[in-house]
């Protein structure tokens, strides 16, 4: 079955909305793209007016920003420490935006979007 972003037939209450219409190919939602920590990999896909979007399958460096000298550098990553999107996706090392990350020059919390952007970056979490 298709993945719709359409409106839920259903309501807050439990009760049924009588459907006016039925879906459309603008309303239409695709698989999240699960980053996962391993060599880099890249999914394209066409969207809307036929432009791209990178879905970022695979990755294992991230762009981090240490924000006490303001200097950027690209650092390995170790592991998921952290995930508040889901906690089994620690388990299963996805990264998503938010994510807390081992990396080879301390903590840091993800900024972009790689399942929508197609790139890691992040900001050195300071104890």
């Amino acid at each position: 079955m298709a993945i719709s972003q359409g409106k839920s037939t259903r309501k807050s209450t439990g009760g049924r909305y009588i459907a006016n219409r039925g879906k459309r190919k603008s309303e239409l939602g695709r698989e999240p793209a699960y980053t996962k920590l391993d060599e880099k990999k890249l999914r394209k896909i066409r969207t809307r007016g036929g432009n791209e979007k990178l879905r970022l399958a695979s990755e294992n460096k991230i762009n981090v920003v240490n924000p006490e000298s303001n200097k950027s550098e690209t650092v390995e990553i170790i592991t998921v420490l952290e995930n508040s999107a889901d906690p089994n996706y620690v388990r299963r090392n996805i990264i998503t935006k938010g994510a807390i990350v081992e990396t080879s020059a301390g903590k840091a919390k993800v900024t972009s979007r790689p399942g929508q952007d197609g790139i890691l970056n992040g900001v050195l979490v300071i104890e």
